[in-house]
């Protein structure tokens, strides 16, 4: 589990460096966007047949950090859009 918590860890703060300009997370979205990302890239893994959702392989991962990369992409338009909306 704790494993678990430290690849959602690298896996979000690789997207955030990956992504261009300033993103206005703090580091429990970073979290969550990397776990979510590292899960969607077992799944991923998974269904190529590489490994199990739960391993750490070279395609699981590369597909976790697109996916964190795609996240955080998406979390970023509606934050900036949800600012806008207040000022």
């Amino acid at each position: 589990m704790i494993g678990f918590l430290v690849a959602g860890l690298v896996i979000g703060a690789l997207a955030r460096l990956i992504v261009p300009g300033k993103q206005h997370l703090g580091i429990l979205a970073t979290l969550a966007l990397g776990l979510v990302g590292s899960l969607i890239g077992g799944l991923i893994a998974q269904f190529f047949g590489t490994g199990d959702i739960w391993e750490l392989n070279v395609l699981g991962f590369v597909c976790a950090v697109i996916a964190a990369v795609l996240l955080i992409g998406v979390a970023e338009s509606i934050a900036g859009r949800n600012r806008r909306a207040v000022r």
